[in-house]
Formats: structure tokens, C-alpha cells, sequence
């Protein structure tokens, strides 16, 4: 049996066809979820694809939120992350005109905001950090840093 935990986050899927509440869980490096009866898993969120198919997930909007540990001077306070990803339309190469994310870490009674064209969830945290008051850090996405 793996030590490696399952991290599970509600949220939403919309499209065209409406909205309808998801859950995404989180295990090591992968990503899973159902929509409309659909299994997709993938190794990022803006890499999503039906499980045993070919195709990303596209024409949509994921919505969720991740409690996410703030370190202050030795103190861990609890956060919550915001999260919402755009993805665009499919093009002829398989891959999506755009994927943007936007986060925002609910902190200490302020939000701090981080958006980023091309989806990079790494990249969207360090731009949260920078902001973060002096002496804090953010915690570790657990177990994937999706």
C-alpha cells in the first residue's frame, strides 16, 4: 500500500451545457476527477484528458478552493486557495488556445490575487508569496502541487 495520501477538493465544473458540482482529488502526482459521467485524470489541471482517451479538457471553467497552510514566524495559520482555471478551445494541433489560472490565497483577513496565462500553478504561488507579509510562507499543497 502506498503512503502517499488522497487530497480531495469540491468545486465546480461549467461549460456551454451549464455548471454541476465536481470533486478533484489529488493523489502524488495525479489529478482525477468526474464530469457528466466522465473520468478525466491528468498530471496538472490544465492537462486533464479522459482516463483511456485522447483529448485535454477544453471549452470550460474549474472552480475549487484548497485549504493551504500559512507559516508565520513558526506559526502555521490556516488559508484557504481559490482557484480558477479557463480552459479554451481546442485547436487543430490538440492543444487549447489558452488556459488561464487565477488564485487567490484568503490570508489573515486579506486576499492576495496571482493570475497567469498558460495554466503554471508554480508559477501563480510564487507570484502569492512575493506578497505574503515578511516572515510568511506558504505551506505545501499536499499531496500534489497540481
Amino acid at each position: 500500500m502506498s503512503s502517499e495520501s488522497t487530497e480531495v477538493w469540491a468545486g465546480w465544473y461549467r461549460d456551454r451545457r451549464g455548471a454541476e458540482a465536481v470533486t478533484i482529488a489529488a493523489h502524488g502526482r495525479q489529478l482525477r476527477t468526474r464530469i457528466r459521467g466522465v473520468e478525466y485524470e491528468g498530471a496538472t489541471f490544465a492537462a486533464l484528458q479522459p482516463a483511456g482517451a485522447h483529448g485535454v479538457l477544453s471549452s470550460c471553467v474549474l472552480e475549487w478552493d484548497i485549504p493551504l497552510p500559512v507559516d508565520l514566524d513558526g506559526a502555521v495559520q490556516r488559508a484557504t486557495l481559490s482557484c480558477l482555471l479557463t480552459l479554451g478551445e481546442p485547436q487543430p494541433d490538440g492543444s487549447l488556445d489558452r488556459a488561464d489560472l487565477n488564485l487567490t490565497l484568503h490570508y489573515g483577513g486579506a486576499a492576495y490575487e496571482s493570475g497567469v496565462a498558460g495554466g503554471d500553478f508554480g508559477d501563480a504561488l510564487a507570484r502569492i508569496q512575493k506578497q505574503l507579509p515578511p516572515g510568511a510562507e506558504l505551506g505545501a499543497l499536499s499531496p500534489a502541487d497540481a
